[in-house]
């Protein structure tokens, strides 16, 4: 049996191509997914992103917890409701997931985990909670829904429909969010454009939802979600990075600490690590379509080396393929690779991601 959000039935009251994500029953498109990428990048696009978790952690000492249990520094976190993206690392350093961790007092942190990965994390974190800090309590909360609105318009049309909510959240930056009566509204998201990711009562999530729809926000699936987040060079667990790979070497050194004093699992594995890859950005020169797993070959100095593609596709917005792709540290942006695609050679750049952000193409 799939699981399913509170939200299933309205996708499929809106005709939506349901496909089994990770074992959740999820709508991919409701008609065009190109339609839906463009709405997000030129308007303001949903998506239904209540199959993953949050988890509240709750009681004495909860900062000195995370210090220990995530790779990033939560000591950044100083004002109420200020967000922070980190990784949770294995003692051998391997990315267990990438989380976004929400300050709302020294008790109370609340943290938003993948849906692939929610059942491993929550029972990483119980086990490090036994261990180091028995009396706090993790409180998953399969109560909450969670909606994404993202785009250029998507703010002010949120104002719409939500009640009293424009004076809370309009100077809000960036990683930062606001409770506003039942909503906990967040300016963060996995689009590249400006938005909320919205949690609420799991049974207000169906009029809330169209709600957004009689504003004009146009219900989005997985399928522009993912060639959104590509275009923004926005990692995808288990496809750019999992429990065999390092952050250093994933693109996320930004959001390792290692200059503090403080210790966390994983530090000294990292500290250990001498950085032999790194991911970058590529784009086709050559037609064809990148995917993951692609091989990336080239030389350099005289020397052959190989990568990687980890995730590739079509890029709406540029008209053109594009990569992220793991490869030697020495390869720079600007030198030219190679991927074999049905045993053809085909030319890619390398560049500096994110290749599209706030609407505009920036390689």
């Amino acid at each position: 049996m799939l699981k399913m959000t509170p939200l299933n039935q309205a996708h499929r009251d809106m005709n939506a191509k349901m496909v089994d994500f990770g074992g959740w029953d999820m709508p991919l498109h409701y008609g065009s997914q190109l339609d839906e990428h463009h709405k997000v990048r030129q308007d303001a696009g949903m998506f239904d992103v209540s199959h993953m978790l949050p988890v509240d952690v709750k009681g004495n000492d909860v900062r000195g917890f995370l210090r220990r249990l995530v790779a990033n520094n939560v000591d950044k976190l100083t004002v109420s409701g200020k967000a922070l993206y980190s990784c949770m690392l294995t003692p051998q350093g391997g990315i267990i997931d990438d989380l976004i961790i929400y300050f709302l007092s020294e008790d109370w942190f609340r943290i938003v985990v993948n849906a692939g990965t929610a059942d491993k994390d929550l029972a990483w974190m119980l086990k490090q909670r036994d261990a180091l800090a028995p009396s706090l309590e993790i409180t998953p909360r399969r109560d909450l829904a969670m909606v994404a609105v993202q785009g250029p318009n998507a703010r002010a049309k949120v104002w719409q429909v939500i009640p009293n909510s424009q004076a809370a959240t309009e100077e809000l930056k960036p990683f930062q969010s606001a409770i506003v009566g039942d909503y906990f509204i967040a300016r963060t998201g996995y689009t590249g454009e400006d938005g909320f990711e919205i949690m609420l009562p799991a049974a207000n999530a169906t009029a809330f939802w169209n709600a957004l729809c009689d504003a004009r926000v146009a219900p989005a699936g997985l399928g522009a979600r993912d060639t959104l987040r590509l275009e923004a060079g926005m990692n995808l667990y288990g496809q750019d990075m999992d429990e065999t790979q390092n952050p250093l070497e994933s693109g996320l050194a930004w959001t390792v600490d290692l200059k503090s004093e403080r210790d966390f699992i994983g530090k000294q594995a990292l500290l250990d690590t001498k950085v032999a890859q790194q991911l970058v950005g590529l784009v086709l020169i050559d037609r064809g379509v990148l995917r993951g797993h692609q091989e990336v070959i080239g030389e350099k100095d005289g020397v052959e080396y190989k990568g990687e593609i980890t995730s590739g596709g079509f890029s709406p917005t540029m008209n053109q393929s594009i990569a992220l792709a793991r490869i030697p540290v020495q390869i720079a942006v600007g030198d030219e690779v190679s991927v074999v695609v049905r045993d053809k050679k085909l030319r890619a750049k390398v560049v500096k991601y994110p290749f599209v952000r706030n609407g505009k193409v920036l390689v």
